[in-house]
């Protein structure tokens, strides 16, 4: 295949910090592929679209302004949140000389994605309190950090732009007991409140004297929140330096403003590489990232999945997925690496080297060091908001994930009033792999839904059953927990393209917790929302499957894993070929 190399280097002064940010990105694509993306380009320049998003016109996705008008104050946070920047930094050196250790974030889906992100690619910095990020309801999820920190010297931020999320309530009710039983607690002043202005979760801080109340701008979706208080009171919490982080954001919302031209405009060129790609069938946006920053796959996923996948189409983000050989993947992938200069690249360097040579269309995007991802979350919600203009969507609701939020009440009332839960057809491992075998086909992705306690064992067990379906069945792979997933990736599962195939993975969750004040505990929510979920994936025409993980989680997976296998002809034993030999001699 003749293939051309297009290279996008632009050098942009840094008037806020020390040194000129170095924007680099290189693209590798078949001249077919480069075709599709200069009419895609052509397209944004017919239609003014980025004249359009940044005047925030609504018709640039629908007629109709509903959840779009309203949602488009991401576009000038960086500059709303510079002004904050000292207080943030104030509020964190004051909680850090309180002597608090531990800071644990209650929160789902944008709230709590952002800070994950950050937490796993800087950590804390020295005399900083750790950050724990807990959206879960998964009784051994919740022990598990429960048992890692110190009550008494520990900070809790109840995120939601909601207020009214089930998940960070009951963790809540399980904190606020955890705390008054401690000795030396200081009540309400260890918890703050990241919320909307005027929601319930708001009154409920006032009402509990919380330490803090940091109200982010309505007009903001949580997926597209990570460069307001919902991401920067958690970075500022660790010691990172916000100002940094909002310099790096703001050279980057320069450069994807009117006045540069399409092809060299960070967000409006990956937006029309993804849309345009997706629309010739590469629409599973596979990201491949350094070491320090694999993370930023998990916010990624949530962004474009919740945000294109509805409407029957949209993309499909590939996250965290184990590197197979190059020969394993289909022709309906675009792969986006992100490349932290000086970080362990070496292995993926050569990967996608090799991809490059096997005629993948492949983006490169280096970014010079750490803060650069305040940078990437802007270019890319820009790109998914220019994606969504190219596919035809509006990429700012989300109208399929309250269908699981209703089942899940729905299943509560039916555990209250029965006392069990619904019956679900379930299967062993060799059936489940009978199940995945008879579905696999070019084209589909497999979402392995897992409902346990995550673990270095477990991922390792989920990465073993990941590889085996890219390996010995071609397929994509996409892999959550639950009920993280729901607010990630389950508005995808049910509004986009119908070539997703899920495995749902149910742990035993024993032993349970209780929820303070409830009428259901723990495991009871995380069974209901797992029940709730596949009800409407069965309402969408989707095919799913659930797994009981049974006593022994691990042994489950890797029985299922070893019956992806292919199976290979037995060979004759010893006595066998001996006598065969001794038969052909006579």
């Amino acid at each position: 295949m003749t293939r051309s190399r297009t290279r996008v280097a632009d050098g942009i002064d840094n008037s806020s910090g020390p040194r000129a940010m170095k924007l680099k990105t290189a693209q590798s694509f078949s001249l077919e592929l480069q075709a599709l993306v200069t009419a895609a380009h052509a397209r944004l320049s017919a239609s003014h679209a980025v004249e359009r998003l940044w005047a925030r016109d609504h018709r640039l996705w629908k007629e109709d302004p509903t959840d779009i008008a309203n949602r488009l104050g991401w576009l000038t946070i960086v500059g709303d949140m510079k002004e904050r920047t000292e207080e943030l930094h104030a509020f964190a050196n004051s909680v850090r000389d309180r002597g608090i250790r531990d800071v644990v974030i209650l929160g789902m889906g944008g709230s709590s994605l952002g800070p994950e992100v950050l937490r796993a690619s800087f950590g804390s910095s020295r005399g900083f309190p750790r950050l724990w990020v807990l959206d879960s309801t998964i009784p051994g999820w919740v022990r598990q950090v429960t048992q890692a920190i110190d009550p008494a010297r520990s900070l809790f931020i109840l995120a939601s732009k909601s207020g009214g999320t089930i998940e960070v309530l009951s963790l809540f009710a399980h904190f606020w007991e955890l705390v008054h039983q401690t000795p030396g607690h200081q009540g309400g002043e260890q918890f703050i409140a990241i919320t909307d202005p005027g929601t319930g979760l708001e009154k409920l801080a006032a009402e509990h004297r919380f330490g803090r109340i940091f109200t982010s701008p309505a007009d903001i979706g949580g997926r597209y929140s990570v460069l307001s208080h919902f991401g920067l009171v958690p970075a500022a919490l660790m010691g990172i330096d916000v100002a940094q982080l909002l310099a790096r954001a703001a050279m980057m919302v320069r450069i994807c403003q009117v006045q540069t031209p399409l092809a060299h405009n960070p967000g409006a060129d990956l937006g029309a590489t993804m849309a345009s790609l997706a629309q010739a069938g590469r629409n599973k946006v596979t990201i491949i990232a350094s070491p320090q920053i694999a993370a930023f796959g998990l916010w990624a996923e949530q962004l474009l999945a919740e945000s294109t996948g509805k409407e029957g189409t949209g993309l499909i983000p590939v996250a965290n997925e184990p590197s197979v050989s190059s020969n394993a993947y289909g022709q309906d992938r675009l792969f986006v690496y992100l490349r932290l200069k000086n970080d362990q690249n070496r292995p993926l360097d050569q990967q996608v080297a090799k991809l490059a040579r096997q005629g993948h269309p492949v983006v490169t995007i280096t970014l010079q060091d750490r803060y650069d991802l305040a940078g990437e979350f802007f270019r890319w919600e820009v790109a998914t908001a220019v994606a969504g203009h190219l596919l035809g969507i509006q990429p700012f609701d989300q109208p399929n994930v309250q269908e699981s939020k209703d089942n899940t009440a729905r299943v509560l009332k039916t555990v209250q009033s029965t006392g069990k839960l619904p019956k679900q057809t379930t299967v062993t491992p060799a059936k489940a792999a009978a199940q995945l075998k008879r579905h696999c086909r070019p084209g589909i992705y497999v979402a392995i839904l897992a409902y346990t306690t995550p673990s270095p064992k477990m991922e390792q067990a989920l990465r073993a059953l990941r590889r085996a379906l890219v390996s010995h069945h071609h397929v994509t792979t996409t892999s959550g927990y639950g009920p993280r997933y729901l607010h990630s990736t389950g508005q995808l599962h049910k509004g986009g393209p119908d070539s997703g195939l899920f495995l749902q993975l149910i742990d035993q969750m024993s032993p349970d917790l209780a929820i303070p004040g409830a009428a259901f505990t723990f495991a009871t929510l995380a069974r209901a929302q797992a029940a709730g979920d596949i009800q409407a994936l069965h309402a969408h025409g989707r095919e799913a499957i659930v797994m009981p993980l049974g006593k022994n989680p691990f042994a489950a997976i890797q029985a299922l894993t070893k019956s992806l296998a292919p199976r290979t002809k037995a060979r004759p034993s010893t006595s066998t070929r001996s006598k065969s030999r001794g038969t052909s001699k006579k």
